[in-house]
C-alpha cells in the first residue's frame, strides 16, 4: 500500500533482531513507538476518510438504482399509452443509469478491498506496536533488575575489601601491642643483662692475660 512505502521496514520488521543489533535498545524501542502511533494515526484518518467516500458512493448507487427503476417504468408507462418513442428514450435513460450504477458498484468493490487492506495493515501494526511496548516494559524491568542486581555486587564487594582491609589492620595492631608488650617485660632489665654479659666477658679476658703472663714469665726462667 502507498500509505506505507515509507514505514515498509517497520511493518516487516524483526523487533527481536532490532534490538541485537541496537547500541540503546530502550532508545531505538521508543522511537520504533513513536513512529508506530504515528503510522497508526495516519492509517486510521486514511481509512475514516475511504469509508466516508465509501457511504457517499453508496448513496449514489442507491440514487442511480432508483433513477434507473424509475425510467424502467417510465417506459413501461409509455408503451401502455402506445408512445414507443417515449418508451425507447426512458429505456435509454434507464440504460445510462444503469451503466452509472456498474461503475458505482465497480468503485464500491474497489474501495471495500482498499478499506481490507487498510484493516489488515493496521491489524499488523497494532500488533508490533502492542510487541514493542510490551517489550520496552520489559526491557525497562531488565535494566532496573540488572542496575539493582549490579549496586548489590558492588556494595558487596566493596564492603568485603573493606572488612579485609579492617581484618587486616586489627590483626597488625594486635601485633603491635603483642611487641609493645614483649617489649616492656624487657625494660629495667635489658641493662642489668648486658652488664653481666660484659662482666663474663671481662672475667675471660682477665684469664687469657693472665694465662699469656705466665707462659711468658716461664719462657723467660727457661733462658
Amino acid at each position: 500500500m502507498g500509505i506505507f512505502s515509507r514505514f515498509q521496514d517497520i511493518i516487516n520488521a524483526n523487533i527481536n533482531s532490532l534490538l541485537d543489533r541496537a547500541e540503546d535498545p530502550e532508545k531505538m524501542i521508543r522511537l520504533m513507538i513513536q513512529e508506530m502511533e504515528e503510522t497508526l494515526i495516519e492509517v486510521r484518518t486514511t481509512s475514516a476518510k475511504v469509508i466516508a467516500d465509501k457511504k457517499m458512493l453508496e448513496r449514489r448507487a442507491i440514487a442511480l438504482q432508483k433513477d434507473a427503476d424509475e425510467w424502467e417504468s417510465k417506459a413501461a408507462l409509455a408503451l401502455n399509452k402506445k408512445r414507443e418513442d417515449l418508451a425507447r428514450a426512458a429505456l435509454t435513460e434507464q440504460a445510462a443509469a444503469a451503466e452509472t450504477l456498474e461503475i458505482a458498484h465497480q468503485e464500491l468493490d474497489a474501495i471495500e478491498e482498499h478499506l481490507n487492506d487498510l484493516n489488515s495493515e493496521i491489524s499488523q501494526l497494532q500488533h508490533k506496536l502492542d510487541d514493542a511496548k510490551a517489550k520496552q516494559k520489559s526491557l525497562l524491568a531488565r535494566e532496573q533488575t540488572t542496575r539493582s542486581r549490579l549496586e548489590i555486587k558492588r556494595r558487596f564487594s566493596r564492603d568485603k575489601l573493606n572488612e579485609a582491609f579492617d581484618k587486616f589492620e586489627r590483626y597488625e595492631r594486635k601485633m603491635d601491642d603483642m611487641e609493645a608488650e614483649v617489649e616492656s617485660y624487657d625494660l629495667g632489665t635489658k641493662d642489668l643483662a648486658n652488664e653481666i654479659e660484659d662482666l663474663e666477658r671481662n672475667e675471660k679476658v682477665d684469664q687469657a692475660m693472665a694465662k699469656l703472663k705466665a707462659q711468658m714469665n716461664k719462657n723467660k726462667s727457661g733462658d
